[in-house]
C-alpha cells in the first residue's frame, strides 16, 4: 500500500469512529449535523472538489457528481447517517480499487523490474561505475554474478550461466562462453564476464521491453471503447431519470416530495458505474501481466482482443516449426572431391550470414581465407554469386541453376538442397537438414483444442521437405518455394477466403518475415530474445524458441475475454435490477451502496484472475 492509499485509510477509520460516535451520542438537531458534518467532511471532501473541478472542465456526468448530488440530497432530508455511509463506502470502494490496480501494475512492474541502475566500464584495466545510458557501442562492460546485465553485447571473457526468466519465461539458466551474445535484463548467475557493447542504452533489448509494456495500454480494446462510451451517454441518462423521479410524482399525483427526493437520491447512489469502468481495463492490464510473465510480449489490449478470435494459424518453417539449426548431412560430386566442394561452398558463405551457411561452415571446420572471394552477390530468393581466385562460382537452389543454365542433378533425399555451379561447370550439390522442434506437434494439437480451424506452412524449400513436415505435424496445408514477396501473397490469399469474424495469426522467426508480420491480424514472433526486427515488427513476440506458449498465448486471451463479458453481464444485470428496486422504492440508501460497492469488489476480485494461468505441458 503506497502513501496515497495509507492517508486515505486512515481518513476512513477516523471518520468512521466518528460517525458510530455520532450515532452514539444524544444530540439536539443543530449538534447533530455538526457531528455528522466533521466525518462526511473528512472522508468526502476531496470527492466534491473533484466533481466541481470536472464541472469547471466541461467534464459534468461523473460519478463523483453522482456521489456528490447524492449525499447533499441526503443531507438536506436530515439522512446524516445515510450520507456519511455513502461516502466512507464509496471511498472504501475507491480504496479497494486504487489497491487491485496497484497489485496489477506491481505485478508487471516486479516482472519488468529488468533494468540495471548502473554499468562497469572497463578502461584501462579500471572499473567505473557508470549509468547504462552512458556506455557507448564498442567499450567494454563487466558483469559480477548475481548482476542484471544492463547492455546487449559480445561476451568476450568467462563464463556463465544466464537467468533469462524476466525475459522469457524459462526458468532454466542458459549456460554462456566467449563468442555468445547476452541481452540486457538477464541475471548473471556464476562467473565475471566482460562483455563488448552491441547497442546503446536507448536500443538495448530491455529498453525496447519497458517501452512496449508501459505503451500497452495506450491500445484499447473495443470492450474498453464500448465501455468509454456507454459511461458517455449512460451517466447522464441516470441523472435526468433521476431529477425525473424526484419531480414527476409530486408535481403530476401530488406524491410526497421526501419521499421520491429519496428514491432518486437512492438512484444515483446504485448508478455509479465503478464495476464496469475499472474492472474491463483492469482485465486486459491483468492479461497482458499474466502473459509477459509466462514469456509472451502482447503490445496492447487490443492484439489480446484479437488472439481469442484467430481461425486461421500461419506458419514459417525455418526457425518457427523447425530449430533452425541446420546440419551437413550429406555430399555428392562427381567432378570433385567432397572436401574440394565444401570449401568452396565454406568460402562462398564465409560473407553471409543465414542458418544455411553457418551449417555450411561449420562442417568446413576450418579456418576460411575471405581474401579468396570476391564480388560476392546475394540474389534474392536463389543464391549467392562470385569470384573465388578470379573464378565464377554460383552456389544456390535448383532455380538459381535454372536461370544461369546450368545442368543440374536432382536429388530425392528429404533436406534442402545446395547446389555448386564453379568455373562454368556443375560441382555437385550438398543436402542440409533441419530438425522439427520437439513440442511442435503437441502445440500445434493444442491450437486445434483452442479452436484453430486451420494450421497452414509457409516455406521457401522444396516441395519434398515441406511435405515431409507437413506429415509429421499433421498440419492442413502448405505451400513450398515461396520467395519473400511469395509469402506475402500468399497470407492475403488466406486473409480473403476467411470468415469475417475470425483472424488470422502469421508466426515467423521476425527477422526476415517483416513483411508478412505486418499484413497479418496478428504478427507472433518467434524467439525475439535479442531481435530487433522480432520486437519491433510483430504484434506479439515470444521471448523464447518455445512453441507451447502459442497455445498458451490464446488461452490467456480466452480467459480474459470470458472474464471481461462476465464483468459486463453482472454488472449490467445487477445494475438494472437494483436500479429498478431502487426506481420503485424497494430499497434504502443502505442497501444501495452495499450493493454497489460489492458489485464492484466482486468485479475486481474476478479481473484479478486473469494474471495466474498455469503453464501448459
Amino acid at each position: 500500500m503506497d502513501k496515497k492509499q495509507r492517508i486515505v485509510l486512515f481518513r476512513i477509520i477516523i471518520s468512521f469512529i466518528l460517525f458510530v460516535t455520532a450515532n452514539l451520542l444524544s444530540l439536539d438537531k443543530c449538534l447533530r449535523l455538526i457531528a455528522f458534518l466533521v466525518p462526511y467532511i473528512i472522508i468526502g471532501w476531496d470527492i466534491i472538489y473533484k466533481s466541481l473541478g470536472n464541472i469547471l472542465k466541461g467534464k459534468v456526468f461523473d460519478e463523483k457528481l453522482l456521489m456528490s448530488v447524492a449525499t447533499a440530497g441526503a443531507l438536506f432530508l436530515d439522512e446524516y447517517s445515510e450520507a456519511v455511509i455513502v461516502m466512507l463506502l464509496y471511498q472504501i470502494g475507491e480504496l479497494f480499487q486504487s489497491y487491485a490496480v496497484g497489485c496489477s501494475r506491481k505485478s508487471i512492474s516486479s516482472l519488468m523490474d529488468i533494468r540495471s541502475d548502473y554499468a562497469n566500464l572497463k578502461i584501462n584495466h579500471e572499473i567505473k561505475k557508470v549509468s547504462p545510458s552512458e556506455v557507448k557501442i564498442g567499450e567494454l562492460i563487466v558483469i559480477r554474478p548475481g548482476e542484471k546485465i544492463p547492455l546487449d553485447g559480445l561476451i568476450e571473457v568467462g563464463s556463465s550461466s544466464i537467468n533469462t526468466s524476466s525475459i522469457t519465461g524459462e526458468s532454466i539458466p542458459q549456460d554462456v562462453i566467449p563468442g555468445d551474445r547476452v541481452i540486457s535484463g538477464c541475471v548473471n548467475m556464476g562467473g565475471v564476464l566482460e562483455v563488448r557493447v552491441e547497442k546503446q542504452f536507448c536500443e538495448s533489448t530491455v529498453n525496447k521491453i519497458l517501452n512496449l509494456i508501459e505503451n500497452s495500454s495506450n491500445k484499447k480494446t473495443n470492450y474498453e471503447n464500448f465501455i468509454t462510451k456507454f459511461a458517455r451517454y449512460y451517466t447522464p441518462f441516470v441523472v435526468i431519470l433521476a431529477f425525473l423521479i424526484a419531480t414527476i410524482p409530486p408535481f403530476l399525483f401530488g406524491e410526497n416530495w421526501n419521499d421520491w427526493v429519496e428514491r432518486a437520491l437512492i438512484f444515483l447512489v446504485i448508478s455509479c458505474p465503478c464495476a464496469l469502468v475499472i474492472s474491463v481495463p483492469l482485465s486486459f492490464f491483468g492479461g497482458i501481466g499474466g502473459a509477459s510473465r509466462n514469456g509472451i510480449l502482447i503490445k496492447g489490449g487490443n492484439y489480446l482482443e484479437s488472439l481469442a478470435k484467430i481461425g486461421i494459424m500461419v506458419f514459417d518453417k525455418t526457425g518457427t516449426l523447425t530449430r533452425g539449426t541446420f546440419n551437413v548431412t550429406a555430399i555428392h560430386t562427381d567432378v570433385l572431391t567432397k572436401s574440394e566442394l565444401l570449401e568452396i561452398a565454406a568460402l562462398t558463405e564465409s560473407h553471409i550470414n543465414h542458418p544455411i551457411s553457418k551449417s555450411i561452415k561449420k562442417a568446413y571446420d576450418k579456418n576460411v581465407d575471405e581474401s579468396r572471394v570476391t564480388e560476392v552477390k546475394e540474389i534474392l530468393g536463389r543464391g549467392v554469386k562470385g569470384l573465388i581466385d578470379g573464378k565464377q562460382f554460383y552456389v544456390g537452389n535448383a532455380d538459381l541453376m535454372r536461370d544461369i543454365g546450368i545442368d543440374y542433378e536432382d536429388c530425392n533425399m528429404v533436406g534442402t538442397i545446395v547446389h555448386v555451379a564453379f568455373d562454368g561447370e556443375y560441382a555437385g550439390h550438398i543436402v542440409i537438414s533441419d530438425e522439427i522442434k520437439p513440442d511442435a506437434r503437441k502445440s500445434i494439437e493444442l491450437l486445434r483444442a483452442e479452436g484453430i480451424k486451420k494450421v497452414v506452412m509457409l516455406t521457401g524449400d522444396s516441395k519434398i521437405i515441406g511435405e515431409s513436415v507437413a506429415d509429421d505435424l499433421g498440419l492442413d496445408f502448405f505451400y513450398t518455394n515461396l520467395l519473400p514477396i511469395d509469402k506475402v501473397n500468399k497470407v492475403e490469399e488466406l486473409l480473403k477466403e476467411k470468415m469475417s469474424n475470425l483472424k488470422l495469426a502469421f508466426v515467423g522467426d521476425g527477422v526476415n518475415d517483416v513483411p508478412v508480420l505486418s499484413c497479418a491480424d496478428v504478427g507472433i514472433a518467434m524467439g525475439g530474445i535479442g531481435s530487433d526486427a522480432a520486437i519491433e515488427a510483430a504484434d506479439i513476440v515470444l521471448m523464447d524458441d518455445e512453441l507451447l506458449k502459442l497455445p498458451m498465448a490464446i488461452k490467456i486471451s480466452k480467459k480474459t475475454i470470458n472474464i471481461v463479458k462476465q464483468n459486463i453481464t453482472f454488472s449490467l444485470g445487477s445494475k438494472s435490477l437494483i436500479l429498478l428496486l431502487g426506481a420503485l422504492g424497494l430499497t434504502n440508501m443502505w442497501i444501495a451502496i452495499f450493493a454497489d460497492v460489492g458489485v464492484s469488489i466482486i468485479s475486481i476480485l474476478n479481473a484479478f484472475r486473469t494474471m495466474y494461468i498455469k503453464k501448459l505441458k
